[in-house]
Parts: C-alpha cells; sequence; structure tokens
C-alpha cells in the first residue's frame, strides 16, 4: 500500500444516489415548507397530516415513476416539476386546515397557488434546452397541474358550493372512465387548446378562491370554467372515439383498405 493510499474501509462512503434517496430531498423540502407557514402564517393538526400524506405519497409514487422509466436520478425538468409539486402540498395543507375550521390564509394560498401556475411554464423549456424531456416528465407535469386543480375545487366547494368539486374532479373522473371503457385511455393528440383550458381552471379558481370578486361574480368565473372544461372532455372524447370507430373499419376491412 502506498503511503498516500487510503483503505477502502477508510474512504469515505459515497453518498447514496438512486430514484428513491433523490426524490426523498424533494419530499423533505415539503416538512420544510410547512415549518416555515407553520412560523408564520399557522398551520394545524389538519394540514400538518396532509402535507405529511402528501409528501410520503409524492415520494413513493415519483421514485417508482424514474425506476420504471429507467432513470437513475431526477433530470432538470422533473426538479422544477417538483418545486411546483411542493408548492401544491403546501396549499393542499392549507386547504385542508381550513376544512377543519382554522382561517384559510386565504392570500398565502393564492399566492402559493399563483407561484406553483407561473412556474408550469418553466419545465417545458428546462426539458427541452437540457434534452431531458421524457414521457414521465410530461405525466409528472400534468399530475402536478391536476392535483392544484383539485386543491382549489375543494377550497372553492366551502366559498361556492359543492358544485366546484367537479372542476378538479373531471380529469380523475375521466381516467375512471377510461377503465370502464378502455378507448377512453387513448392516446391524444397534442392540443393547445387543451393545455389552455387547463390554465383557464386553475386561473379561475384562483380568482374565484381570492375573494376579490363579489360572491356572484366568482360563481360566474368558476361556472364559466366549468362549462369551459366540460367542453374540452367532450371534444377528447369525441376524438377518441371517433378514433376506435376508424381501427374498427380497419379492421373489418380485408388487407387493411
Amino acid at each position: 500500500m502506498g503511503i498516500c493510499e487510503i483503505p477502502a474501509y477508510a474512504r469515505p462512503a459515497a453518498p447514496p444516489t438512486g430514484p428513491w434517496c433523490g426524490t426523498a430531498l424533494g419530499a423533505l423540502a415539503l416538512p420544510v415548507l410547512m415549518s416555515l407557514m407553520a412560523a408564520t402564517v399557522g398551520l394545524g393538526a389538519a394540514g400538518w397530516a396532509a402535507g405529511a400524506v402528501y409528501a410520503l405519497v409524492l415520494w413513493v409514487l415519483l421514485a417508482r415513476g424514474l425506476r420504471r422509466d429507467g432513470a437513475a436520478t431526477m433530470r432538470p425538468a422533473d426538479r422544477v416539476t417538483l418545486a411546483r409539486a411542493v408548492l401544491v402540498g403546501g396549499a393542499a395543507a392549507l386547504v385542508a386546515d381550513a376544512a377543519f375550521g382554522r382561517p384559510g390564509h386565504t392570500w398565502t394560498l393564492v399566492a402559493m397557488s399563483a407561484v406553483a401556475l407561473a412556474m408550469d411554464g418553466l419545465d417545458g423549456p428546462v426539458a427541452r434546452r437540457t434534452g431531458t424531456a421524457s414521457r414521465l416528465g410530461a405525466r409528472f407535469d400534468m399530475e402536478v397541474d391536476a392535483f392544484l386543480i383539485l386543491v382549489l375545487s375543494v377550497h372553492a366547494a366551502f366559498l361556492l358550493g359543492p358544485w366546484t368539486l367537479a372542476i378538479g374532479g373531471a380529469r380523475y373522473a375521466f381516467a375512471g372512465a377510461a377503465r370502464v371503457a378502455p378507448w377512453l385511455g387513448g392516446d391524444l393528440p397534442p392540443s393547445t387548446a387543451r393545455k389552455a383550458v387547463a390554465v383557464v381552471q386553475a386561473v379561475a379558481l384562483i380568482v374565484a378562491v381570492s375573494g376579490v370578486l363579489p360572491h356572484g361574480f366568482a360563481v360566474a368565473v368558476a361556472a364559466g370554467a366549468l362549462a369551459l372544461l366540460a367542453w374540452s372532455f367532450g371534444r377528447d372524447a369525441l376524438w377518441l372515439w371517433r378514433a376506435r370507430e376508424r381501427r374498427r373499419v380497419r379492421e373489418r376491412t380485408p388487407n387493411g383498405g
């Protein structure tokens, strides 16, 4: 052994790597955020419980997704989306607190939701610039958007009525319907209109729960968003149904003609 050579047992251990470790660091950011919230605006037991469950589910699902995707660690765009997911978790904690009678801290909720929504325009460009776009990254981004809308629709339900839950639940209802009618789970073509409708849902709900509008106007804004969402899902369902019919025609036609 050379005089400057360090035996293997004395060398510092290499930092742990892999999907589980990488995503755990991100999931730990949510308890840190909730601690800051508790020290400033206050956070009750319901908020802590909701945030803890959210952080655990986020860690497990994202780590499994990375492992199935064959990624050793998170990509740059995934880290941006994870930061958004942490903010959404903080918003969920505030909504859980409000549901159990604590002050809703409306402006904190609005600010966190608005920042999470604004950051939605970052992960795509980061993925393209770094050449790390992936199917998992797109799915992760979509799920964070969907959960933000669900959280906001739950809060809106206490202010405007339970019908607003249809806004947040529509995407999950569509996914559930695809289990009964598999053709609804087919791949849809990229659509700028679909993305715009998703943004409109989040913006409309943020405005509706902010308290800046009279109650009647807030109801009208949320109702308009729901009508637009129904149009978007109806259009996608119609496209998928027509695609199924075209496949059936090809299957019945000899030689695929």
